[in-house]
């Protein structure tokens, strides 16, 4: 049986250095009047059963959007690895499912696609993937539906080193999901693409 939304806490990652924008918190960035992390927040709960956020400045901003705020349980902002680490160590639901605070499009049905898939391949993970031009197809690893069971495997394989998402989660049981829509999953690196955004949307 696929995991239902009752089955699923949601978590915005917003632990990232912002290198690419200067530095700043990405995730407090305005996008039509609202920071980018609210809108992936919004986006998110409709999906699942509760929701909470990763990050590691400015919490206090972070908790007035309403939700438990949990920063990396690894030092020196290592990546998103170690916001699915501080997400399952707080998981209270069987299955955790994680979302960029970069990416205020991607899908309505994300979960429910990513949750279909555990359910028909029988895996513990699901990442989503988008077809490239060239027809390759392309992980999108940040968009993870995983077991909370999976804890103490992610944690063994942090203090072993390992910082990517993709190349843990392929050591696991994970399926890929397609995704027709590109551009849905198009991520904010600079403010450059976040005035692009800003401009398409308006």
């Amino acid at each position: 049986m696929a995991p239902t939304p009752h089955d699923i806490t949601g978590l915005v990652l917003a632990g990232g250095r912002g290198s690419r924008m200067g530095g700043v918190d990405k995730g407090l960035q305005l996008h039509l009047g609202q920071p980018l992390a609210l809108h992936a927040l919004h986006r998110l709960q409709p999906q699942v059963g509760r929701t909470m956020i990763n990050a590691n400045r400015h919490l206090d901003a972070y908790a007035a959007m309403g939700v438990p705020v949990w920063p990396d349980a690894l030092p020196d902002h290592p990546g998103p690895l170690a916001g699915f680490l501080a997400g399952l160590s707080h998981c209270t639901t069987p299955w955790l499912v994680t979302v960029p605070c970069d990416t205020p499009g991607f899908p309505l049905d994300l979960v429910a696609q990513l949750a279909q898939a555990i359910d028909q391949q029988g895996t513990d993970i699901a990442i989503a993937a988008t077809r490239e031009a060239d027809g390759r197809m392309q992980a999108q690893p940040v968009f993870c539906l995983l077991r909370a069971s999976l804890l103490d495997r992610l944690t063994r394989a942090t203090e072993a080193g390992e910082r990517r998402i993709e190349r843990w989660a392929r050591q696991q049981h994970c399926s890929e999901v397609p995704f027709d829509d590109n551009h849905a999953f198009f991520n904010v690196n600079t403010l450059a693409e976040l005035q692009s955004i800003q401009r398409s949307a308006g």
